[in-house]
């Protein structure tokens, strides 16, 4: 696989009334093309910062970013859908690429396409109220895919959803990040959906945050975020990955 980002020696200070606060520490990262990684830790010790300094949200105190292509595009799930009530799914769909001013017949091709593979075409035309969370979901990365980003960046995007749904939704996004043959990064601080989904989790300590532990994970015949909880790896991951958590926090 390529390598597409490559991240050194990395740090956040923060500056406050009550002095400095260090929020990340030494980060050393690399991505290749394809994986899915899952960031895991306590909450509150830095992941999502982590994730908006790659997406140039945030920006370091110290340490290197280094995206392997000239134009590095990465396109950012956030946990709530951000979807327009007043704009059809159609155009909600094409929103990312009115505001970058890339929206071209091709494009708009694109995205029909995304929305008839995806099962939502006959919902093109309608509102999102009239949509589950799930197809709501759907719709919020068909959205960022328009964009064609070298880098999916996802934090907690089914953080607000019940158990039942979270599952579901889990496997419809993962199948389509899958499909689409993109590289992810998840914000997560549900250990099951890491393990379930990524093809390697890193455990971040509480604050400041460093790397703990890198895993591989490498289940016998990996599937979708439903089925692959049933390997028997699954729970041997798990309970490693729990460990290595500071949890009492």
């Amino acid at each position: 696989m390529n390598k597409i980002l490559e991240i050194k020696n990395l740090s956040k200070k923060y500056h406050t009334k009550d002095g400095e606060i260090t929020a990340i520490s030494n980060i050393n990262m690399d991505v290749y093309e394809k994986e899915f990684i899952s960031l895991v830790g306590s909450s509150g010790c830095g992941k999502s910062t982590l994730l908006n300094i790659i997406a140039s949200l945030d920006e370091q105190s110290s340490g290197e970013l280094h995206f392997m292509k000239d134009n590095f595009r990465i396109g950012y799930m956030f946990q709530s859908d951000c979807l327009f009530p007043w704009l059809t799914i159609y155009e909600n769909a094409l929103l990312g690429l009115k505001i970058k001013k890339e929206l071209t017949k091709e494009r708009e091709t694109y995205v029909l396409n995304l929305l008839k593979k995806y099962n939502l075409y006959e919902f093109k035309d309608k509102y999102p109220s009239c949509l589950s969370g799930g197809m709501k979901q759907r719709v919020a990365l068909i959205r960022t895919l328009a964009l064609k980003p070298d880098l999916l960046l996802l934090d907690e995007p089914f953080n607000a959803l019940d158990y039942q749904s979270r599952l579901a939704i889990s496997k419809d996004v993962y199948d389509i990040i899958k499909k689409e043959g993109q590289t992810a990064i998840m914000v997560t601080h549900d250990i099951s959906e890491a393990v379930s989904m990524s093809s390697k989790v890193y455990v971040l300590s509480k604050r400041p945050c460093k790397i703990k532990k890198v895993y591989e994970i490498e289940l016998e015949e990996k599937k979708d975020p439903i089925q692959n909880r049933q390997d028997k790896r699954f729970m041997e991951y798990y309970n490693k990955i729990w460990k290595d958590l500071d949890v009492n926090v």
